[in-house]
């Protein structure tokens, strides 16, 4: 049976003819069986949802035609079982604090409810690429047990601009009756600064769309956006977002943590000082830290039974300097 906080709002939205507040109610109503997987009783109320929606959008002489989904347009979207967890990733206190308080919201929101406030359900991630803002977003979706939602821009931007706005209209009609994360990569490919004299009107009103779209979701769909250029992004994206979190290049600091973390998760040593490693893998990406670590462990099991690890690392230290401008090797000698 539903909570009784949404029945209340219900007979609330129905005595005040408010179809704002009653559309939001049953679409939390719908996202609550779907997580208790009453599926037919879910499929029963987005059908009255959708009809209710029908005969509304007809008394207002409305007739914009917005696409079911289906398995013919689900290519709007990669839904997939989130498997990152937060400790996994190596984050700044204060980001770890923000995101950790966020999850604790939407675990109490019927506390907060019962104080008529809703848990936060819009982050914004920017910073250079490859410092985990796909993986902060997927370890969101862990922690709180809901299905990690990935848009597909391929499926999404139409050469007909008008189908583009339909197909978002198809994609945020799904996710309002689910329990979910809604994750945007690369967000300036369809969030850019509607004031940019190069864009057309009709991108400038896919942006205006999206972000009110953004604006009617209910708060058990968090929608998480990610931008390596949060420059070329709307003004007003900005004022959407609850947290607004940076996402930087891994302090010397977090390049020793990834170091004994690598170490500790494959039970080997990479046989050169902490202080050593640290020195020639600061500036680096988390993302190029990883490749670092699966060149080690590759050449590790190709050298086997007589692997020498001092030489296996100086030789992935020495590849990396033929793809980045690193400082040269400080401290210990390498040879």
């Amino acid at each position: 049976m539903a909570r009784a906080d949404l029945i209340i709002k219900l007979v609330e939205a129905g005595s005040l003819r408010n179809m704002k507040l009653f559309n939001k109610t049953v679409e939390a109503m719908i996202a609550e069986e779907r997580s208790k997987n009453h599926n037919i009783l879910a499929d029963r109320l987005t059908d009255v949802l959708r009809e209710s929606n029908k005969s509304q959008l007809f008394n207002n002489d409305n007739k914009t035609n917005t696409l079911s989904l289906n398995k013919n347009n689900q290519s709007l979207f990669f839904e997939t079982t989130p498997n990152v967890f937060l400790n996994d990733l190596i984050l700044e206190p204060k980001i770890m604090e923000s995101i950790n308080e966020l999850i604790q919201e939407h675990f109490r929101r019927d506390l907060l409810r019962s104080y008529n406030l809703e848990p936060r359900n819009r982050l914004i991630l920017a910073g250079p690429p490859g410092n985990g803002k796909t993986s902060l977003a997927e370890a969101i979706a862990n922690e709180l047990m809901v299905p990690l939602i990935s848009v597909r821009y391929e499926g999404i931007m139409d050469s007909y601009l008008g189908e583009t706005s339909n197909k978002l209209n198809s994609l945020f009609e799904y996710v309002r009756t689910r329990q979910c994360v809604l994750f945007f990569d690369e967000f300036d490919t369809i969030g850019k600064e509607r004031g940019d004299t190069q864009e057309t009107g009709e991108i400038k009103r896919v942006v205006s769309s999206l972000l009110l779209q953004i604006d009617r979701l209910p708060s058990h769909v968090i929608v998480i956006t990610a931008t390596n250029h949060p420059e070329l992004l709307d003004r007003a994206v900005w004022r959407r977002f609850q947290l607004k979190l940076e996402l930087e290049n891994p302090s010397k600091k977090q390049v020793g943590e990834w170091i004994d973390k690598f170490q500790q998760d494959n039970q080997m040593s990479l046989e050169y000082s902490k202080r050593t490693l640290m020195d020639n893998l600061n500036g680096l990406s988390f993302s190029n830290l990883n490749d670092f670590g699966l060149d080690i462990k590759r050449k590790y099991v190709l050298s086997l039974p007589n692997s020498n690890m001092r030489k296996i690392v100086k030789n992935a230290l020495d590849g990396l300097k033929g793809q980045f401008s690193l400082t040269e090797l400080r401290g210990e000698d390498v040879e």
